[in-house]
């Protein structure tokens, strides 16, 4: 497992992260969950990605279980705040109270005193970003917080919320987390660009595509079951990506993995490492073999020939404006 510095910070990631959206306490069992937690610690996945809205924070408890007795130094421990967590007005969102009880209450779940990576899921239209980005910054100047970042924030935003901590000598972003992959292409003309100059770095989340980019999705055939395409959890993020044209597509890019000598899973997620404001492709597993798969897509290099090759392959059916979808 190769690592990579998260943007201009001194924090080092491994090159591919385990998540747990949708898989603990919703869609595995517990013992499961573990599992997959251990496989991914046995082949060197050293950051690990969740969020209090995950399953209703159990996502968060299965996890703190898993990595209870690792040497805290030996791995990185990301988690979000933005999405609701009780049935308050002050359980969502990110204004101050919210951020700091809910850090809190990720802390006692994670059974840890600090967090290496806090995130803003979203962006909150209706705080001000000052008040914000100033919550992060006392989380952070009390350790409980060793970096902070975003997730699914606009270029715009990323700006701001750079101008606004430059200004009031508040700790600077260093991450965002969006969607990326093969298909998903909406951060490149202007997210990436804005990262780059700010010296913020990318953990992209579904570098496969929610599964799409394995090839088990058929254009015309039923869905099959016990996946995310008929998952309530999956459904709205998949539901874009299943359409047949996009599928036919999908099927024509299986010989270029076989002449890669890659499987589907593997050059999706070697494709997102491809791109050098990347630091981490985060993975989720229901089982501890598709752990032990895509891991194997670190360090790999594509050539330009293979990249032009899928280009090729996925012109007409690349999403880079996700309202035109």
């Amino acid at each position: 497992m190769e690592h990579r510095r998260l943007g201009r910070s001194g924090l080092s990631v491994s090159e591919i992260a385990y998540g747990n959206w949708i898989t603990h306490g919703d869609q595995i069992e517990r013992d499961q969950a573990i599992s997959c937690v251990h496989a991914a610690l046995d082949n060197g996945i050293t950051t690990f990605d969740t969020a209090d809205v995950y399953a209703g924070t159990k996502a968060e408890v299965v996890l703190g279980e898993a990595l209870d007795g690792i040497r805290r130094e030996s791995y990185e421990l990301l988690t979000k705040v933005f999405w609701p967590t009780g049935p308050g007005p002050n359980d969502r969102g990110l204004g101050r109270k919210h951020i700091i009880e809910s850090c809190h209450a990720s802390l006692r779940r994670l059974r840890t005193d600090h967090l290496d990576l806090y995130q803003a899921h979203r962006y909150d239209p209706t705080v001000p970003l000052e008040e914000t980005l100033r919550a992060f910054d006392d989380l952070v100047r009390a350790g409980k917080v060793l970096y902070v970042g975003v997730s699914e924030w606009t270029g715009a935003q990323i700006a701001d919320a750079v101008r606004i901590a430059a200004q009031a000598g508040y700790d600077q972003i260093i991450s965002n987390q969006p969607q990326y992959s093969m298909l998903w292409r909406t951060i490149e003309s202007e997210v990436i660009p804005t990262s780059r100059a700010a010296g913020i770095a990318q953990i992209v989340w579904s570098p496969v595509a929610q599964g799409v980019l394995t090839g088990k999705y058929l254009p015309g055939a039923p869905r099959p079951e016990h996946t995310r395409a008929v998952s309530e959890a999956g459904s709205g993020v998949i539901r874009r990506l299943l359409r047949d044209e996009i599928l036919a597509r999908v099927q024509d890019l299986l010989p270029v993995a076989a002449d890669v000598g890659l499987s589907p899973a593997q050059l999706a997620v070697a494709w997102v490492l491809q791109n050098d404001n990347v630091a981490s492709a985060i993975i989720g597993a229901s089982r501890p073999e598709q752990v032990e798969e895509n891991v194997k897509a670190s360090g790999v290099k594509l050539d330009q020939e293979i990249l032009a090759w899928i280009d090729a392959v996925l012109s007409d059916v690349i999403v880079t404006d996700p309202d035109a979808v």
